[in-house]
């Protein structure tokens, strides 16, 4: 499956998509320094992500990414899935269910796909969307992170 991107026109674009797969991105390699990274911004340095030689004798094999890492790429991934136009703004509204159902190593592939599990008018110019978002590890049997993010965004 290669990348795939749907277009939403305005917020009431959202209204026949209720249901329906919106597509993916294209795998992105997970590095070491992006890892690093988020261990100094959120100050988990727990070894199992920013220790690779001790991490190789760990239950992974080798330094895995953060759940929270890996569910703070759907800001910058669910544009790429899905193109709203007419709408000035969108926020990050919050969470429902997330998972990590297996670890994201560094150095592989990750991809997000993304499906409109719910929408909801909230006045004649916002609304609230969720998403049911897949992060899976590009050959992975099991996806990596299943969460349901909620946006709201304005016209």
């Amino acid at each position: 499956m290669g990348p795939m991107t749907t277009t939403v026109a305005g917020i009431a674009g959202f209204e026949s998509l209720v249901g329906q797969h919106l597509g993916w991105t294209e795998p992105q390699e997970i590095t070491q320094e992006q890892v690093n990274t988020f261990a100094d911004a959120t100050g988990d340095h727990q070894w199992i992500h920013v220790d690779p030689e001790r991490a190789r004798s760990g239950p992974f094999g080798g330094p895995i990414a953060h759940g929270y890492l890996t569910l703070s790429l759907a800001a910058a991934l669910v544009p790429q899935v899905v193109d709203v136009e007419g709408v000035a703004m969108a926020v990050n509204y919050g969470l429902g269910k997330v998972r990590f159902p297996s670890p994201v190593p560094v150095g592989s592939q990750l991809r997000m796909g993304a499906e409109l599990a719910a929408f909801e008018r909230l006045g004649d110019t916002s609304g609230q969307v969720t998403f049911l978002l897949t992060f899976e590890v590009v050959d992975a049997p099991k996806p990596s992170c299943v969460a349901e993010v909620i946006f709201r965004y304005y016209e």
